[in-house]
C-alpha cells in the first residue's frame, strides 16, 4: 500500500466528491501545481488506490422511481449454482448491483424499477424465475445519503 500525505487525501476526497474536476482545478483546491498535481493522481492510479471515475446518474430523471434491495437465498447451493446464478442474474437490466454476501442471505441486488407495479413485474417474472433462487426478502429504499467514505 502506498503511503498517503495529507495532500493525497486531500486530493481524493476532491475527486469522490467531484470526479470531473480538471488538474489545475483540483491544484488549485489543494494549493499545487497544474504539474504537480497530476503526478500526484497518476502515481495513486498506479497504485490502485483511484481505481476509475464514475458518473452518477440520476435514476429519478430517467423514469426510475423505485430502488428495492433484494436478500436472495439460493435453494441450492455449489459452486456451479452459484455461477449460473451470477450470469443470469447479471443479465437483468433492472439489476443495478449483485453482491455475494455472508449472512442470511447469499446475495444483495440493487433493483431499480418505474414503479412498484414495475417492480413487481421484473420480480415476478425476472429474479424469482432464476436458477436456484429460494427466499427473497425485499426493502424498498426512502431515502439515500450519499457519503464520502474515510480516506
Amino acid at each position: 500500500m502506498t503511503d498517503l500525505d495529507d495532500t493525497d487525501r486531500a486530493i481524493l476526497r476532491a475527486l469522490a466528491g467531484d470526479a470531473t474536476l480538471s488538474a489545475g482545478a483540483l491544484g488549485r483546491r489543494v494549493e499545487l501545481s497544474q504539474p504537480a498535481t497530476w503526478r500526484r493522481i497518476k502515481r495513486l492510479e498506479e497504485a490502485g488506490i483511484i481505481a476509475g471515475r464514475r458518473v452518477i446518474v440520476n435514476r429519478e430523471a430517467l423514469g426510475f422511481g423505485v430502488t428495492v434491495f433484494l436478500g436472495i437465498k439460493l435453494a441450492a447451493k455449489g459452486r456451479v449454482g452459484l455461477e449460473d446464478f451470477e450470469r443470469a442474474v447479471s443479465a437483468i437490466p433492472e439489476v443495478q448491483i449483485v453482491q455475494h454476501v455472508l449472512g442470511l442471505f447469499d446475495y444483495r441486488l440493487r433493483v431499480v424499477a418505474r414503479d412498484i407495479a414495475d417492480f413487481e413485474r421484473v420480480l415476478r417474472r425476472r429474479i424469482m424465475t432464476l436458477p436456484g433462487v429460494g427466499q427473497v426478502e425485499a426493502n424498498v429504499l426512502l431515502s439515500e445519503e450519499r457519503r464520502i467514505g474515510p480516506i
